[in-house]
């Protein structure tokens, strides 16, 4: 049949050690394709790990109500100018 028996298969993919280094790269800032070359894998791959690990991570807390403010460039300009307005 030729295949062949192998008493202890290699696991496949990366250690874990590797893609907690990427994880790492990435929330210090550093782009996919940047990890990727320096770590030697695929920019792809460093973008799967990182949403792999972002669906595990808790929903962040929604707050029960919400303030909404209205500012206006026009009233910031005004309180800005150093001499008043003679009307």
């Amino acid at each position: 049949c030729n295949r062949k028996y192998t008493p202890q298969p290699k696991r496949k993919g990366y250690p874990e050690s590797l893609h907690q280094q990427a994880l790492q790269m990435y929330v210090d800032g550093l782009n996919l394709r940047r990890i990727g070359r320096h770590l030697g894998v695929h920019h792809t791959t460093v973008l799967l790990w990182v949403k792999a690990h972002a669906a595990g991570l808790p929903q962040p807390p929604r707050p029960e109500e919400i303030e909404t403010a209205e500012m206006d460039e026009l009233y910031s300009f005004i309180g800005s100018k150093k001499t008043e307005s003679t009307s």
